[in-house]
């Protein structure tokens, strides 16, 4: 019928769209040439139900015979994000070809107040679709899993709004064919002046307030107007962004969003870069969410509690190990064992920035102006400790000066130290030794504080 159409229409041109540029395409071909023309996209078989993966997995029914919003498996909620997205539309699911956020909410907030259910899997396999809604059903996620663990498992898209979806839950787990990203917003404008002209038809609007008609598809856009939808798409992607980076944290910031261009990436490729966390199958996310419910008090928390799928544990528990040296500004989080040259490229860079921040470290503290004629002291304090230079200027400045202790150190066959620009004067330097120095200066302190 015509009237399905125009509202399709009216809900895919001139609105800020998440959704996979692929898809988009396809919608573009349907319309195109349509409107106008009977038709009933959504006159589908019932019979024949849409590529839901998980369909068979799970049940609806209760034990006491009652019946639940989603399907559930050992405590596990199992709530579809299938096919093409939409804000409003209560229980359209994949025979329709769209499932909306308010049908997700729905199923989400059940789960959330279930007490039989103590996690929820998202099962999705979409490429993104409306721009309105999403970002209120990604703050509903984060709000459940602040009580109960939601796991997106990407079987095997999660584009744009889904992906916006996925990014707000407790983690992300991929198969190694996944499609993940898409972090961008599109809008499409179709110009039908052309066709119209060619049928000898021309529109006339008539109007009150100078933009109540902009973006028609009667005329070609002006500047003016395209300037102002594409302000609007700027601001949903900053929303979008946002969104993400609320989801992810430290994994995937706004910044590294936005960076993506709004690509895809597949598998371990985007496991390193933040936008997912291990490669599982689905029997395996529902095996482990089974597993963490019967050990909840032995097994650890965040992503390394999930088994059945490939750690991403061991490039993180090595940047642990360069964190009290390098700054936190140098440190990337690591992401992935797999190989992925993005993660093995900064953890080098991190290990790096360290050793040159304590070789900087060292020589601060030997050619400070506090260390002359107390060289060998401030050595020991720039090489033996984790002094700051502040410290070790506040130490030495209360010391005495070599001088005084030179005898001491010769006898203790102290060496000269390394990494000084300026070599204090001293009786046979070749003889000395570090840590005859050390015990030298170990013992004059000990003096000193005792007098």
């Amino acid at each position: 019928m015509p009237g399905q159409l125009l509202r399709l229409s009216d809900r895919l041109l001139n609105t800020p769209l998440l959704i996979h540029p692929a898809k988009a395409q396809i919608i573009l071909g349907v319309l195109s040439g349509r409107i106008g023309v009977e038709g009933n996209l959504f006159e589908v078989d019932d019979s024949a139900e849409g590529p839901d993966a998980s369909r068979f997995v799970g049940s609806s029914r209760r034990a006491d015979g009652s019946s639940s919003l989603s399907r559930t498996v050992d405590g596990t909620a199992i709530i579809p994000v299938l096919d093409t997205l939409v804000n409003r539309g209560a229980w359209l699911d994949s025979r329709s070809g769209l499932t909306s956020y308010e049908g997700i909410a729905a199923q989400l907030r059940a789960a959330g107040s279930d007490p039989d259910v103590h996690a929820v899997l998202l099962d999705i396999s979409s490429p993104g679709g409306e721009s309105a809604g999403m970002a209120g059903l990604a703050d509903l996620v984060r709000s459940v899993r602040s009580s109960k663990p939601v796991t997106a498992f990407v079987n095997d898209m999660a584009a744009s709004a889904a992906y916006g979806i996925a990014s707000a839950a407790s983690e992300i787990v991929i198969s190694p064919t996944s499609i993940v990203g898409s972090i961008g917003v599109v809008m499409l404008h179709a110009d039908r002046s052309g066709e119209l002209a060619a049928q000898g038809v021309k529109p006339t609007l008539i109007f009150a307030g100078s933009h109540k008609v902009d973006g028609n598809p009667f005329e070609p856009l002006s500047d003016a107007v395209r300037s102002d939808l594409q302000a609007s798409v700027d601001a949903h992607y900053r929303q979008f962004l946002n969104t993400v980076a609320a989801g992810r944290g430290g994994k995937l910031t706004a910044d590294m969003a936005r960076a993506t261009e709004a690509r895809t990436f597949i598998g371990a490729e985007a496991i390193g870069l933040g936008l997912a966390d291990r490669i599982a199958s689905f029997d395996e996310v529902l095996a482990s969410l089974a597993e963490a419910r019967s050990t909840p008090t032995t097994r650890p928390s965040g992503r390394n509690a999930r088994k059945g799928g490939i750690s991403m544990s061991t490039e993180e528990r090595a940047a642990a190990e360069v964190a009290s040296a390098a700054p936190a500004a140098t440190l990337q989080p690591a992401r992935t064992e797999a190989p992925a040259p993005q993660s093995a490229v900064r953890l080098e860079e991190a290990v790096a920035a360290a050793r040159l921040e304590e070789r900087a470290r060292i020589r601060a503290i030997v050619n400070c102006e506090a260390a002359e004629g107390r060289r060998a002291q401030a050595l020991v304090l720039a090489t033996e400790t984790s002094l700051t230079l502040p410290e070790a200027e506040k130490i030495l400045s209360a010391s005495p000066k070599e001088s005084r202790i030179d005898a001491l150190a010769q006898r203790a066959g102290a060496g000269p130290e390394f990494g000084a620009t300026r070599e204090p004067e001293r009786p046979d330097p070749s003889a000395r030794t570090h840590e005859g120095w050390k015990r030298a200066i170990a013992n004059a302190n000990r003096r000193f504080e005792r007098a």
